[in-house]
């Protein structure tokens, strides 16, 4: 399987190591025709970007690197996350208009945008390891908090679904695949994405193979995620990413 494109990487403007540039270099290292520069939103707590103004300096310097490596294409985006039980994302809408991609999941490290879902997407969630009778709970609470961000922003891929937080993938991949949004086969999580992808994959569900880089040397590292996708034997024409068949 030929991969053409990684959308999800991370530079020090939030988690990661690199520079924007480091990454496009990276991604043309190996071969790719796309990548996405997709730093965590604001609400992850000390990894995320300052605030959302800080994805002006990020355009700025895809625009620069843009021009300076023409054989690729570059792509502003985003990692937002969903911050309530209402499917809330902690990027303002005159930002998700700038965006070419956005990207959007749960976290365990986010500031919750009110009382009600921080009770319950950070300590219920976490209470949930403990006390079996929480976990059937958490599990619809979760799938209704991404149902709903699918439903109310144009979130074009759910990264790593159900990767910490206990989601319905089957019932969330048949909400994406009516709404046009993928799901993310995450190479750095490797065979903890697999049982997610089996189960969405019975629906008509479209997926998209990221590697989900925090360095540049991780930039287009995609082989975990095409294990997967190897193993069970998914359509190519369901992978976003890719060009040829298996």
């Amino acid at each position: 399987m030929e991969l053409f494109a990684d959308y999800h990487t991370h530079t020090r403007h939030s988690h990661g190591k690199g520079t924007v540039e480091d990454n496009v270099r990276a991604a043309i290292k190996r071969g790719l025709q796309e990548v996405a520069i997709t730093d965590h939103g604001p609400a992850n707590i000390l990894v995320g970007i300052k605030s959302a103004k800080t994805l002006d300096k990020i355009q700025s310097e895809i625009e620069i690197c843009q021009k300076k490596y023409p054989e690729i294409k570059i792509l502003l985006g985003v990692e937002a996350n969903i911050v309530s039980i209402d499917g809330d994302i902690d990027i303002p809408s005159p930002y998700i208009k700038k965006l070419d991609i956005l990207l959007a999941g749960l976290h365990t490290g986010i500031i919750s945008r009110d009382l009600k879902s921080g009770v319950n997407l950070i300590a219920k969630n976490w209470l949930s390891r403990f006390i079996d009778s929480l976990g059937a709970k958490m599990r619809y609470i979760n799938t209704l908090a991404v149902i709903r961000a699918v439903e109310r922003f144009p979130i074009d891929v759910v990264v790593h679904p159900g990767l910490k937080l206990n989601i319905n993938t089957h019932v969330l991949a048949e909400v994406c695949s009516r709404r046009g949004t993928a799901l993310e086969i995450n190479s750095s999580h490797g065979q903890k994405s697999s049982n997610f992808v089996k189960s969405a994959a019975e629906t008509k569900v479209k997926f998209v193979i990221n590697s989900d880089a925090h360095s540049p040397e991780e930039v287009g590292r995609l082989e975990e995620g095409e294990k997967i996708a190897r193993e069970l034997k998914l359509d190519p024409a369901r992978i976003i990413n890719t060009k040829n068949n298996f």
